[in-house]
């Protein structure tokens, strides 16, 4: 069984109790966290939302803020990369040279083909990366700053940062009357204390 397949069996499973991911290396525990944070954005425009006008309505409480706007930030950041570690060597990227106003923002169809095309390159860079390959991330902060990571530290970060921008979307389904998964939304160390039975809170990562 190859590690994709091996990820996507204890993601697909209701009986799984996350004793299988914590046997494997950091580096496919990650990429279970990955997919399984993605797969939460993909679940909710395949089967939560209902009108694309959903992903556009604007936050009362979260100004300038929209559902499509903070699926595709999130989205973005875990792109940007993957396309930077499976490119040669040096590897230089910035999470600032995003594109905004794309289509997942704004229709459902979009938004699925983009999420999932997010989770297959998850499953093909992540295997065969190395958690220590060093990058160079460019950064606004805002002013110009140049920090040197790993591929392993920001795919931590692209996962908690998708977390974080799935809280906000939860605020904006509350404004829409929407219910959402409990563990949408919720950081891997928050479920893992309260004891959740949802896939990030067993896994013991």
């Amino acid at each position: 069984m190859s590690v994709s397949t091996m990820v996507d069996s204890v993601v697909d499973s209701s009986h799984s109790n996350g004793s299988d991911i914590a046997g494997l290396s950091s580096l496919i525990q990650l990429q279970f966290v990955s997919t399984t944070v993605l797969q939460q954005a993909l679940d909710l425009v395949e089967n939560i939302l209902t009108s694309d006008d959903q992903l556009t309505v604007t936050s009362k409480f979260l100004p300038g803020s929209t559902i499509g706007k903070h699926l595709r930030h999130a989205r973005d950041h875990f792109i940007l990369l993957i396309d930077c570690v499976a490119g040669p060597a040096p590897h230089i990227f910035s999470y600032d040279t995003r594109s905004r106003n794309t289509p997942m923002e704004s229709n459902l169809s979009e938004a699925r083909e983009a999420l999932k095309q997010a989770i297959s390159r998850v499953n093909a860079v992540v295997p065969t990366a190395n958690l220590d390959t060093p990058l160079t991330l460019n950064a606004v902060t805002p002013f110009m700053q140049t920090f040197e990571t790993t591929f392993g530290r920001e795919l931590w970060f692209a996962g908690l940062h998708a977390v974080h921008h799935w809280s906000m979307v939860r605020v904006i389904a509350g404004e829409l009357d929407i219910k959402l998964n409990d563990d949408f939304g919720f950081a891997p160390s928050t479920l893992v204390y309260k004891g959740s039975e949802a896939l990030l809170g067993k896994a013991k990562i």
